[in-house]
């Protein structure tokens, strides 16, 4: 049974909730990781939810930006240490775009231990895709596309299953069109909205590019869409977020709609 198991779901300065990153355990009961937010608290996570490391071997960075991107360091140093102890089969594969490789390249040199550092190219790669790249692995076809972002370079994919159902990450940012291959007709797709339409005066998502319930909702109506599952908001919500965001997208969106908290898990 595939499921999605929300290990954040904040934006990127929240502190009653972690950034958005998550997990999608696959057919064959391996799983494949996306984003890991912005630091340490990624272990944590890791471990309240029981996550097996030697079930993952491979995952998928959006971008640069540190709410996503700090927390790849933490993985990548602990599947390094694993593999150092002899406690991890297998390779481990990071995809990612050109910025993101350097700037992971970058990093681990600089902070990892030798030994860990030595694992890069050595056990652990990363992995470059371009707009429209295709990957397969565990019986499933991820197809990455560049999300046009106006802030930093980043990437979505579509991730699609042998039975024919498709997931869609569209990242952090509102939709572009030239997603909408990609996009359209999606079993599910996993969209930003920043906040409520109601708030958008309070939280200003259109000055940080990001996009409100309202909008993420009449996205998925307009794509046809079958299932809408809205991450990286705000936090000051926090206790009646799922009950009020679920409300304002329901006024839009005809399909099912899940708003999870940190730890939710989904039933794909």
């Amino acid at each position: 049974m595939r499921k999605l198991t929300m290990l954040g779901t904040g934006n990127a300065m929240v502190t009653r909730c972690y950034n958005t990153c998550f997990f999608i355990e696959l057919d064959d009961g391996s799983l494949f990781l996306t984003d890991a937010g912005g630091g340490n608290y990624i272990l944590h996570q890791f471990e309240v939810v029981g996550f097996d490391y030697q079930k993952c071997h491979h995952m998928f960075v959006t971008h640069g930006h540190t709410d996503h991107i700090l927390g790849v360091i933490w993985v990548l140093r602990k599947i390094a240490d694993l593999m150092n102890k002899g406690k991890y089969e297998g390779e481990f594969h990071v995809y990612c775009h050109d910025v993101v490789r350097d700037m992971l390249l970058t990093v681990t040199q600089m902070m990892l231990k030798k030994k860990d550092f030595a694992r890069i190219g050595n056990g652990i790669y990363i992995h470059e895709v371009q707009d429209g790249s295709v990957v397969t692995f565990n019986g499933v076809t991820l197809t990455a596309f560049d999300i046009l972002s106006t802030k930093a370079k980043q990437f979505g994919y579509e991730l699609k299953f042998a039975d024919g159902e498709r997931l869609t990450c569209l990242g952090d940012e509102p939709y572009n069109e030239h997603d909408k291959k990609y996009a359209e007709g999606a079993d599910w797709l996993l969209a930003e909205a920043f906040c409520k339409y109601g708030d958008r005066d309070k939280f200003k998502p259109y000055e940080k590019n990001h996009s409100t319930v309202k909008e993420a909702s009449e996205l998925a109506e307009q794509l046809g869409v079958k299932n809408l599952v809205l991450y990286h908001t705000e936090d000051k919500s926090i206790r009646t977020r799922k009950q009020d965001y679920s409300a304002e997208a329901k006024e839009y969106f005809h399909g099912n709609v899940y708003v999870p908290d940190d730890l939710d898990v989904l039933t794909l």
